[in-house]
C-alpha cells in the first residue's frame, strides 16, 4: 500500500510499514491544494491535526482505504463520510493515555498545594507562607467524566491517594471496581471536590461545561480539562470561577484552539480568556497532557500494530 504522512510522527510508524512491505510518502510540507492532488493514490493516510479530512478533500483518494489518527480525538475527520466510503479510521489512545493521566495529577497537585503561585512569588521576591497553604488530596472525592483509555488512566494514578474516585460514563456500564465507583452525573454533583474531563469532542458534548453545570454542583469544585477545549464555555467557567462555584482550573486544552496549535496567539485574545491568563487559581498548558517523549513513540508504534492487524 501507498500511505501519506500529512503530519510529522514517530519514525517507527513508517519504518514498521516499510519492513511489511508498503510504502509511506511523506507529505508533511504539502499544501491544502497538493494534498487533493496527492491522496489520489493513497491507500492510507497518517495525520495529526493539520487538516480536516472532510469531503474536500477525502473526495480525491479514490482507493483510500484507511486514516490513521496520531492521537486520540477523531473531530478533525468526517467520521460519516468514511463511513459511507467504507474508509477505516484508525486512532491510538492507548498511546497516550499513560502521559494525560500523570498531567492530570500533576495540574492537581499543583492547584492544591499553590506551587505555580509559590514559585512565582518566591522568585520575585515574596515569602508568603499562609497566602500558599495548601490542601490535601486524601479524603476528597474525584468525579471522572468519561471513562475510557485517559479517564481510566487517571483514576489508575489516583490509587495512592486516601480519595473516592466516582466515575460517569454515559455510553459504558458495569466497570465499578474496588478503586472506581460506577456513578451518575448527579452522584458527582452532589459529591464532588474535584471533576476532570475525558470524554471526546461531538455535537453531545461540545459545551457540556456551561452555567447550568457548574450551578448544579453543591460544593466548589477544582476542574480538570484534558480532553478537548470546546468541551467547556470559557465564559461560563470564568463567572464560575468569579462566583468561587469553582475554586481553581487546570486547563491543558482551550476553546479557543485552532487546528494549528502554533497559531494559537495569532488570533484576537478574546476578554474571558484574557482573564484565565491573569487568574493565580488557574493553571494553563499548551495541549501536551499526552505529549511525552514515550507517548510520542507508543503512539506511532500502536498505530501499526492496528495497521498491520487488518
Amino acid at each position: 500500500m501507498r500511505i501519506l504522512f500529512l503530519d510529522e510522527v514517530h519514525p517507527i510508524l513508517s519504518e514498521r510499514l516499510i519492513k511489511a512491505g508498503h510504502t509511506c510518502i511523506q507529505a508533511t510540507q504539502s499544501s491544502l491544494e497538493e494534498t487533493k492532488k496527492a491522496v489520489v493514490n493513497a491507500d492510507g493516510i497518517v495525520i495529526r491535526a493539520r487538516f480536516r479530512l472532510d469531503e474536500d478533500i477525502l473526495q480525491h483518494a479514490k482507493q483510500l482505504k484507511f486514516i490513521a489518527r496520531s492521537g486520540a480525538g477523531m473531530e478533525n475527520i468526517d467520521a460519516n463520510y468514511c463511513k459511507s466510503r467504507n474508509i477505516q479510521l484508525y486512532n491510538a489512545p492507548e498511546g497516550n493515555r499513560n502521559a494525560v493521566g500523570e498531567h492530570a495529577l500533576g495540574m492537581l497537585l499543583s492547584l492544591l498545594n499553590h506551587l505555580n503561585k509559590g514559585d512565582k512569588e518566591v522568585r520575585s521576591g515574596k515569602w508568603d507562607r499562609e497566602g500558599n497553604r495548601g490542601e490535601e488530596l486524601d479524603g476528597k472525592t474525584v468525579g471522572i467524566i468519561g471513562f475510557g483509555n485517559n479517564g481510566r488512566a487517571f483514576a489508575k494514578k489516583l490509587r495512592g491517594f486516601e480519595v473516592n474516585v466516582l466515575a460517569y460514563d454515559k455510553y459504558k456500564t458495569n466497570f465499578g471496581n474496588e478503586f472506581v465507583q460506577e456513578a451518575r452525573l448527579e452522584d458527582i454533583y452532589k459529591n464532588a471536590d474535584i471533576v476532570s474531563f475525558h470524554i471526546p469532542q461531538n455535537e453531545e458534548t461540545i459545551f457540556m461545561g456551561n452555567t447550568s453545570f457548574f450551578d448544579h454542583f453543591l460544593k466548589p469544585i477544582i476542574l480538570l480539562n484534558l480532553s478537548r477545549g470546546k468541551i467547556i464555555e470559557t465564559k461560563a467557567l470564568v463567572d464560575a470561577l468569579k462566583n468561587s462555584k469553582v475554586k481553581a482550573a487546570g486547563l491543558d486544552v482551550l476553546e479557543y484552539e485552532k487546528s494549528s496549535f502554533e497559531s494559537f496567539f495569532e488570533q484576537e485574545i478574546p476578554p474571558a480568556f484574557q482573564y484565565l491568563l491573569s487568574a493565580e487559581n488557574v493553571i494553563l498548558s499548551p495541549h501536551v497532557g499526552g505529549w511525552t517523549k514515550e507517548s510520542y513513540f507508543k503512539l506511532s508504534d500502536v498505530l501499526a500494530d492496528k495497521i498491520l492487524k487488518d
